[in-house]
């Protein structure tokens, strides 16, 4: 039996078998990408959320820390006016420190910064996800076509199927590459 184009349908049906492992690969590699841009932003989703945690226990220390100061003011007497001015600047000092600790890194400021970067980590993840996402579906669906177009012998549905293919490898190299540059 032939085909439209007078090609053996065997031989037809071994090249959609093709196309159709082909796609399967690529789904395969789309998945693994997803699944590893997934777990990434989780990891800076945690990451994040911890130094956030840790920024506003900072936060809450200073605040007790420049009460502590305000109400040894009211507490000063004239016998404990030394004692409570020194404490009052170690105080301070301590304040000053946890607003910025470049040193280590533990400063508010530096807890921002980080927290920060750790978000555009867990976003830039994000966005990659989806872009594999996209691009599973865009194999899934090739697939689906290809194994329809040897059920019905149309070979127009051959080529849908590898146009959803490309569309699914463009949208895999943007996961890898350049995961923001569109959005849907």
């Amino acid at each position: 039996m032939t085909g439209g184009h007078g090609a053996p349908h065997g031989a037809e049906n071994k090249g959609v078998a093709l196309l159709i492992a082909i796609l399967a690969l690529f789904l395969a590699l789309a998945e693994v990408g997803g699944k590893s841009a997934q777990t990434e932003a989780l990891n800076n989703n945690v990451q994040a959320a911890n130094l956030w945690a840790f920024f506003q226990a900072r936060s809450i220390r200073q605040t007790q820390l420049r009460t502590a100061v305000e109400q040894a003011e009211l507490d000063k007497t004239e016998v404990n006016r030394a004692a409570i001015q020194a404490q009052q600047s170690r105080w301070t000092a301590t304040v000053n420190r946890w607003e910025s600790e470049p040193e280590t890194g533990e400063g508010r400021r530096e807890l921002m910064t980080r927290a920060q970067a750790a978000e555009g980590k867990r976003d830039r993840n994000m966005e990659r996800y989806h872009m594999f996402e996209y691009s599973s579906a865009a194999f899934q669906v090739a697939i689906v076509v290809a194994s329809a177009s040897i059920i019905a012998g149309v070979a127009l549905l051959v080529w849908f199927a590898g146009g959803l293919g490309l569309v699914g490898v463009g949208l895999m190299m943007l996961g890898f590459f350049a995961p923001g540059l569109i959005h849907f």
